[in-house]
C-alpha cells in the first residue's frame, strides 16, 4: 500500500531513522501547524480512519489497508469516531500518542525484516530517543523536560539570549532573538544560555533552536516556533500585535 509503505524501503539503521524522521514531522504538521484541516478531515460520519506519516514529511488521513496482513504495521482505527466526544486538546494528544507507537512499530518492524543485530537496533533506539515524541510536542510537555536535557554542542551555538528570557517587548514585536553584542565576562551565565536555548524546541516539528534562526512566540501557550514552520516571516511579524499559533487559532473558533 502506498500510504504506509512510502516510496523504499530502508534497510540501515540510518535509513530507517531517516524513514521515522520523516514519517514524524508530517504527523507533526497534522497536529499542529495543519490541525485545522486535520480537524475537518476526521469526519465522525466517515468510516475507520487512519493517520498516517510518510517518509517525505506529508500526512494522509485515510481509510486502513485492504490486504491481510498488510504491509506495514497499520496506526490506530477509527481516530476520527472520537473526535466529537472529547477536548480538541484531548483527543489531539491521544491521537499523538498512537502515532508514536505506531512509528516505534514500522521502524522496528523494519529493522526485523531486514535482521538488524544488536548494534543496530541499539543504534537506531538511542537515534530516535534523541528527539521528543510526538505527544511531548503536541502538549507541550517537552518544555517542562528541557532542563534535564544535556545542552547542545558548541557547534550550534544559540544567539545569546534565549526565548525563554526575552522581555516583554521583543516577544511582542515577534523579532528574532538579537544577538547579544556587550561581552559580559561571566562565563557561567554564558553557559547557563547555551543550555537553555539548546533546550528550546519548536512547538511544530520539534527541533531545537539553531543560530540566526527567526522564532515566533504565541501570546497565548506561549510555545515558540520557527517561523518557517507557521509561515510567519520577520516582515509580517513586525505588524502582527498578538500571535496566535494554528493550535489557539484552531481551538477558539471550536469554542466559538
Amino acid at each position: 500500500m502506498e500510504t504506509g509503505a512510502g516510496a523504499y524501503n530502508p534497510r540501515t539503521a540510518e535509513e530507517v531513522f531517516r524513514d521515522f524522521r520523516g514519517r514524524r514531522a508530517g504527523m507533526i504538521k497534522a497536529l499542529t501547524t495543519d490541525v485545522e484541516k486535520f480537524y475537518k478531515q476526521c469526519d465522525p460520519e466517515k468510516e475507520n480512519l487512519c493517520l498516517y506519516g510518510l517518509p517525505d514529511e506529508t500526512w494522509e488521513v485515510t481509510l486502513p489497508a485492504e490486504e491481510v496482513p498488510p504491509e506495514l504495521p497499520e496506526p490506530a482505527l477509527g481516530i476520527n469516531f472520537a473526535r466529537d466526544g472529547m477536548e480538541e486538546k484531548d483527543w489531539l494528544a491521544l491521537v499523538a500518542v498512537h502515532s508514536d507507537a505506531w512509528l516505534l512499530a514500522v521502524a522496528f518492524y523494519f529493522g526485523a525484516r531486514f535482521g538488524f543485530d544488536k548494534d543496530a537496533r541499539r543504534r537506531l533506539f538511542q537515534m530516535i530517543n534523541n528527539l521528543p515524541t510526538i505527544f511531548e510536542v503536541v502538549t507541550g510537555s517537552v518544555k517542562k523536560q528541557s532542563k534535564e536535557k544535556t545542552p547542545s554542542s558548541k557547534n550550534n551555538k544559540p544567539i545569546s539570549k534565549t526565548p525563554q528570557h526575552q522581555d516583554s517587548q521583543t516577544k511582542s514585536s515577534k523579532a528574532p532573538p538579537p544577538k547579544d553584542e556587550e561581552d559580559s565576562g561571566e562565563e557561567d551565565d554564558e553557559e547557563e544560555d547555551d543550555e537553555e536555548h539548546g533546550n528550546t524546541l519548536c512547538g511544530a516539528c520539534g527541533d531545537n533552536y539553531a543560530n540566526d534562526e527567526f522564532w515566533i512566540c504565541c501570546d497565548m501557550c506561549e510555545k515558540w516556533f520557527h517561523g518557517k514552520c507557521v509561515k510567519i516571516t520577520p516582515a509580517r511579524a513586525e505588524h502582527i500585535k498578538q500571535y496566535k499559533c494554528p493550535a489557539c487559532s484552531n481551538n477558539k473558533r471550536a469554542r466559538a
